[in-house]
């Protein structure tokens, strides 16, 4: 990817986000004005889930939903703006049921949603976590009544919702199927494609593009095998390299250590990817390390070093590559339907995720 195309697609990337994050800041200040929250725990739950919303985060669904749109009309039309918020609502439902679910201390710099009630009830450790889950359910509620409430047809109204609740019901499901990946035997490349799908590929693409679609007056259904593969390549991509830098970035980019994801034992595409690579003496340095969550830099780094000495880190960086130069292509034919300046961008937004930080 050229440099004048990866800073045109930051570029356009930082519009949005600036625009949106704005606009997420007045959606909470006329939530909390009107007769919502009653009594101090609700208050103080709604609190948090805008703390953990305006915290941060590049807004890449935000821009999805605008440039699926920009695919059939040229100009803003109504029910952006509501999509937009309704996606990231949904995204910081999953936010917080992954901390609980990982038992995270930190989201973005600050204390999870989790770990900020086990602050507030450090004797209640049950009402901690049942508040946290309280917290995100009423995230993943307000993404419905965002689309709900809008000033759209009713028709347009019901249909984006419906699409919410799909996505919802996907995600959930993607966490089950991550729960269960690190159960039994050292999973395919199909079964972690699969999780990926349905994990994040279906909310933070799919869901987005439909919305968008929805709202500009295209009906996706008549293209989901298309858009369904676009963001299926995306979200492969994207969590194959969350997943490589996991292990391999340096700790000041990241802002975490390396090697969450082995001390974890969570059979991640680097992790597996380990474990075909080796044998003998070199299986037995990374086996040792899996879920051990007082793995020491030392081991990790002998790990790194075991990684490297194989080219596991090599296959890894191309099959990033692979995957984000397959959903670019794909999205270069939705050159003869859709608006060609749309396109442009969905054609440069998965090599430009595939280069970050690589």
């Amino acid at each position: 990817m050229s440099v004048e195309n990866a800073v045109r697609v930051h570029e356009r990337l930082a519009e949005y986000r600036n625009r949106f994050d704005a606009l997420f800041a007045e959606y909470f200040d006329a939530l909390a004005r009107r007769p919502l929250a009653h009594g101090s725990f609700a208050v103080e739950a709604l609190d948090l889930v805008r703390d953990m919303s305006l915290r941060g985060g590049k807004r890449l669904r935000v821009a999805l939903v605008h440039e699926a749109a920009r695919l059939v009309a040229p100009d803003p039309v109504p029910g952006l703006d509501e999509a937009a918020l309704s996606i990231e609502l949904l995204q910081t439902h999953g936010l917080i049921h992954d901390d609980i679910v990982d038992d995270s201390p930190v989201r973005r710099g600050a204390p999870s949603v989790y770990y900020a009630y086990r602050e507030r009830f450090p004797d209640r450790p049950q009402t901690a976590l049942g508040l946290a889950v309280l917290a995100g359910d009423l995230a993943a509620f307000l993404s419905l009544q965002v689309l709900l409430d809008a000033p759209l047809p009713r028709d347009l109204r019901q249909a984006m919702a419906a699409v919410q609740a799909t996505t919802g019901a996907d995600t959930v499901v993607g966490q089950f199927l991550d729960l269960e990946r690190d159960f039994g035997p050292v999973p395919d490349r199909e079964r972690l494609d699969l999780v990926s799908d349905h994990k994040s590929a279906r909310y933070s693409v799919l869901a987005p593009l439909r919305l968008g679609l929805l709202a500009a007056g295209e009906d996706p259904a008549c293209h989901h095998d298309e858009l369904a593969r676009y963001a299926r390549l995306v979200g492969v991509s994207g969590q194959l390299r969350d997943d490589y830098l996991d292990l391999f970035a340096d700790p000041g980019t990241t802002g975490k250590p390396a090697g969450t994801d082995l001390r974890a034992g969570r059979l991640s595409y680097a992790v597996c990817a380990l474990l075909a690579a080796t044998g003998g003496r070199d299986r037995e340095v990374v086996e040792a390390a899996l879920s051990d969550p007082v793995c020491p830099p030392e081991t990790v780094e002998r790990v790194q070093e075991t990684a490297r000495r194989h080219g596991v880190d090599e296959r890894l960086r191309e099959d990033i590559r692979r995957s984000a130069r397959e959903a670019s292509a794909l999205a270069a034919t939705w050159r003869p339907r859709w608006r060609g300046e749309a396109v442009d961008f969905f054609e440069q937004l998965p090599l430009w995720g595939a280069e970050r930080t690589l």
